[in-house]
């Protein structure tokens, strides 16, 4: 299966992963939330070197929540 890879938008604060586009909110340090459409789905983490997602609930996958990790944190490394 080929899916297209998620492209971080840095100044807009969004991430988009298969024409969902996901808005990214700081919490603090490395830690941020992910809304679509003003709906939290999950949260992204930097920790240990490592990008990851952790979803709230079912509506985004592991998966995806992943792929927009290691999109927004590659374009954000400073």
């Amino acid at each position: 299966m080929t899916t297209s890879p998620a492209v971080a938008d840095v100044p807009n604060k969004s991430v988009t992963l298969e024409s969902t586009t996901y808005t990214i909110q700081e919490l603090g340090q490395d830690n941020f939330t992910v809304l679509v459409k003003g709906v939290p789905v999950g949260r992204i983490v930097y920790t240990f070197g490592s990008a990851n997602g952790v979803p709230k609930g079912d509506t985004t996958s592991q998966e995806a929540l992943d792929a927009i990790a290691e999109a927004w944190f590659a374009a954000t490394a400073e």
